[in-house]
């Protein structure tokens, strides 16, 4: 079994990560004042140019790197695809996962769509992702499995149904896998949050998803809802501070504060329930002996346009 990464941080990003970073600067600096004003917040990675109206929501496509460290993530391929939107109006979070095998146009050539990332980093992940859905997107996040261990361990653990017993055993993977995760309700602390997201199938391959990968994505999703359902929890949201090295050491993105403060200031409207969440329409198939996931064009625009309408290229 190959080593796999599955990046949870997910929509939280914008809600906590946005307050990790603004409050680093902002609140445990006693400017708050400033804070309250997305006006007054300087972007110093950005020039300083007239910027044109923004959308009331905000749109980027989080990635997953098979990498211990975000800083050795280069020519390495994505595990996780996700493209997530927030309505700084509602606080509704749409997202649909991108299952790592699409197959799709990369350099020229069709190759899976996790292979973007190996090739040319993260913007041309997100360029070949907005050529594959026909979007306007701009941004991304970028995520080491790290960040899975830290953010649950700070907030206590996270209790989700676990469907079968996960056992599974890879010495040579890095760092080496040992799942042991018991069938029903578990409280997961960050080691087997990390495993509960990585199991794929048992070492015999007798246990495991019925439908691969997308069943795998459903449990990020189910998982991705819970651990904000949970961090969203006001003892939880006391911890805050304990997050603020683990949010700069695991995560990467082109988002400039300015636009990670709207998401923070809409954090209190985030409903967990209503999340919307969906898979790239589609299904698996061997080409060539290769295994890939090959997209519905169809059913995908409609997807596009039900989820993230706003953001279809004209």
């Amino acid at each position: 079994m190959k080593k796999q990464f599955i990046a949870v941080f997910m929509a939280s990003l914008l809600i906590f990560g946005a307050f990790y970073g603004i409050l680093a600067n902002t609140v445990f600096k006693d400017d708050t004042a400033v804070a309250s004003d997305p006006e007054q917040i300087e972007d110093p990675s950005q020039d300083k140019e007239p910027v044109e109206e923004e959308k009331n929501d905000i749109l980027f496509l989080l990635m997953g790197v098979d990498a211990q460290d975000i800083d050795e993530s280069e020519g390495t391929r994505t595990d996780t695809m996700m493209l997530t939107s927030i309505d700084l109006d509602t606080g509704k979070i749409s997202i649909l996962s991108i299952p790592r095998d699409t197959r799709t146009t990369v350099q020229g050539r069709l190759d899976k769509i996790n292979a973007a990332h190996a090739y040319a980093g993260p913007e041309y992940s997100v360029e070949v992702v907005q050529n594959l859905l026909d979007i306007d997107l701009e941004y991304y996040v970028k995520v080491d499995y790290q960040i899975v261990q830290d953010v649950v361990n700070s907030i206590g653990g996270v209790t989700v149904e676990v469907p079968f017993n996960m056992k599974y055993r890879d010495p040579t993977a890095k760092p080496p896998l040992n799942i042991n995760i018991q069938k029903g309700i578990q409280t997961l602390d960050g080691k087997n949050a990390h495993d509960f997201l990585r199991f794929r199938h048992n070492n015999d391959f007798t246990v495991g998803y019925p439908d691969g990968d997308v069943g795998r994505t459903k449990t990020q999703q189910y998982f991705m809802k819970e651990l904000v359902k949970q961090t969203m929890k006001p003892k939880n949201l006391l911890k805050l501070p304990m997050l603020i090295e683990t949010y700069f050491d695991n995560v990467e993105t082109n988002i400039p504060i300015s636009v990670m403060l709207k998401g923070a200031l809409a954090a209190n409207k985030i409903d967990v329930e209503s999340m919307e969440t969906a898979t790239l329409p589609g299904e698996g198939s061997y080409i060539g002996g290769i295994s890939y996931y090959i997209h519905n064009g169809t059913e995908t625009e409609e997807v596009i346009r039900t989820m993230f309408g706003n953001y279809l290229v004209d």
